[in-house]
């Protein structure tokens, strides 16, 4: 007996690219795509000609009811967002139950959070995919994307931010980091990458310029909140007077990559997917 058909896909949508390109991408495969545009996360305006629904994080009867309704099994969860405090989320009566489902978890980092929302999902009757499921190509290989590489100074960087980034994945707090020079200029927080290297731009010493490493959490489950960079990551970069960006090869989402390379090589900036326990990749990523 043939599998059931998969349905409609459910995207709770955050901001950023990320979830509109999930949706494209499901459209473009055939399959029914019913979003959830969460207030204050996403921009509504961007989603206009594609199924959705807009309503509050605290809303969850309303929301879990119309994705039922919309015949939703499989939801991608994708998207920048900011968390809100308990008292800002006025959850509902089903948002109630759920909260006290999640428990204590609703007060650790992203990836607790993330980890305990997807399983109270799963218990509702719905699966979770990655949003690498669907977006195919969108976790480059190890490799240097860019026709500028890392010199001596900025290796040494990259191997001071991936201890630094690793411990801080440790205690599910942030996923990137800027070094220069051994000197470690900001960590990344709630606030996220974008305000991570605003704020680094005026922490700049004098010489080689830093470097922004982004890793996966470890244990991080990578259906959830994977790290993301894209042109807007590269602008940021340049403004922050760095010599380039180390991510980790098949778990940082590139979000148009063609886009992305092209402002790094215009700027001479070097953009290198890294196994972090490697020292050094072997060969230029296709």
């Amino acid at each position: 007996m043939s599998p059931p058909p998969p349905g409609t896909l459910g995207i709770l949508a955050g901001g950023g690219e990320v979830p509109l390109r999930v949706a494209c991408a499901a459209l473009a495969a055939g399959r029914r795509v019913f979003a959830v545009i969460l207030d204050g996360w996403a921009d509504p305006a961007a989603w206009a000609g594609i199924p959705h629904m807009r309503e509050r994080p605290g809303a969850a009867g309303r929301i879990l009811d119309r994705l039922r309704a919309e015949g939703v099994r499989q939801i991608v969860m994708a998207g920048q967002a900011q968390r809100p405090s308990m008292l800002a989320l006025r959850p509902d009566a089903t948002g109630a139950r759920l909260l006290t489902r999640i428990g204590r978890a609703f007060f650790q980092g992203d990836d607790g959070l993330l980890r305990a929302v997807a399983r109270v999902l799963e218990e509702e009757g719905f699966e979770i995919l990655p949003a690498q499921s669907v977006l195919q190509d969108i976790l480059p290989g190890p490799g240097l994307l860019t026709r500028a590489a890392p010199d001596a100074a900025a290796w040494a960087d990259i191997a001071r931010g991936i201890a630094v980034v690793r411990a801080l994945g440790a205690v599910d707090v942030g996923q990137g980091a800027v070094v220069q020079q051994g000197l470690v200029l900001g960590v990344e927080a709630i606030e996220g990458t974008d305000a991570l290297l605003a704020r680094c731009a005026g922490l700049r010493r004098e010489g080689p310029g830093g470097v922004l490493v982004k890793l996966v959490k470890p244990g991080q489950d990578r259906r959830l909140d994977l790290p993301t960079i894209g042109p807007v990551t590269v602008q940021g970069a340049i403004a922050a007077g760095l010599s380039g960006i180390a991510i980790e090869a098949g778990g940082t989402i590139l979000v148009d990559r063609a886009a992305t390379v092209a402002a790094a090589d215009a700027a001479g900036l070097f953009l290198l997917a890294l196994h972090p326990d490697e020292a050094h990749p072997k060969e230029r990523a296709p």
